[in-house]
């Protein structure tokens, strides 16, 4: 039996030294040896064969030899980790002379950026930045607009109602409205208020049941439809460009009286007639109007000292318009490739 263990020892010795190969095929010595079912396993397993008297002497035997394999074993080791770390610091050097790597920055999504042209424009004419709740009355989302709850416009706007009473925004009219409301009596204002409305639009190239939204409002006396003409076809030229053509088209909104439709020429044709425009060579662009007398008088203005106008549209169709883009999905897949081009 001892030379049994002996002649182990020896092929465990010389098996080590020679795993010049990898840690694995150090660990596959390792195991064939000294495993669970390796061979001095194997011994210590079989000693109830031995005489009573033999098994103290094998067993300090067979332990001393494993001692001996497994001091080898960690050496040997240790030896392959340092080649390995060496190998690595040899072919993985750094030439700390080269330049420096760029780290990728964001910047801004083009529905912030043409936000932001549309609020500096506003700024410059002197407007405020309102804003207001998303998830909303509705009172202040239809009523204090002269959109009472039997009223037929209502039918245009289909909302996200959480209770009766309460629901997303459909438009920013509301902070509008809430504006008026804070302020002292016939006090004059000159506001935008931008933000996200929800409808229960389909998702499809030129609707989403969550778009972005840009309303303003003025009050104060003496206000003129020429007043409000004058604004948005300043804001157009410098939304576009100084050549665009704008036209007003009568139309019908429940808060204001009159009420008119803008459109401005194609951008695609320059007003030649497209697919774009369906061949009129013009675009609808916003709505717009008067502000109802009703309205005035719900939220303690009176009409027959003050008068105003508002506006609003949505962002994500002058982004359209602006950057040439064709399918408002883009806005919102979060595709890099798209929206690295801005």
């Amino acid at each position: 039996m001892e030379e049994k263990i002996e002649q182990l020892k020896a092929q465990a010795v010389e098996a080590i030294q020679k795993a010049a190969g990898s840690l694995s095929e150090l660990d596959d010595i390792r195991v064939k040896f000294l495993g669970k079912k390796g061979e001095f396993t194997s011994i210590l397993r079989g000693m109830g064969t031995l005489a009573k008297e033999d098994r103290p002497k094998v067993g300090k035997i067979v332990n001393e030899a494993k001692a001996q394999i497994e001091a080898l074993i960690q050496q040997k080791n240790e030896e392959l980790k340092a080649r390995d770390l060496e190998k690595i610091l040899s072919t993985e050097r750094i030439d700390v002379t080269l330049p420096g790597r760029t780290v990728p920055l964001g910047h801004l999504h083009p529905l912030t950026l043409t936000l932001e042209r549309i609020k500096d424009i506003f700024f410059r004419m002197s407007f405020s930045v309102e804003e207001g709740p998303e998830i909303e009355k509705d009172y202040y989302n239809f009523e204090a607009l002269n959109l009472p709850k039997d009223h037929p416009a209502r039918d245009m706007q289909d909302s996200f109602y959480i209770t009766e009473d309460i629901l997303m925004r459909s438009q920013t009219s509301p902070v509008q409205a809430r504006t008026m409301e804070k302020n002292e009596p016939n006090a004059p204002i000159r506001m935008i208020a931008p933000g996200r409305v929800y409808r229960r639009d389909e998702y499809d190239a030129t609707h989403s049941p969550m778009f972005t939204q840009v309303e303003g409002l003025v009050i104060d006396e003496g206000i003129s439809f020429a007043d409000l003409k004058g604004t948005l076809e300043l804001f157009l030229h410098q939304i576009f460009n100084a050549d665009v053509g704008v036209r007003f088209r009568p139309s019908f909104f429940p808060f204001t009286e009159p009420s008119a439709e803008v459109d401005i020429s194609c951008v695609m044709c320059q007003g030649k007639g497209c697919r774009v425009c369906k061949g009129t060579g013009w675009l609808e662009i916003l709505g717009s109007g008067m502000v109802h007398p009703h309205v005035l008088e719900m939220s303690g203005y009176d009409p027959q000292k003050v008068s105003g106008f508002a506006f609003g549209m949505g962002v994500e169709r002058i982004a359209m318009l602006a950057y040439g883009i064709d399918d408002l999905r883009l806005f919102y897949d979060n595709d890099m490739r798209f929206l690295q081009q801005f």
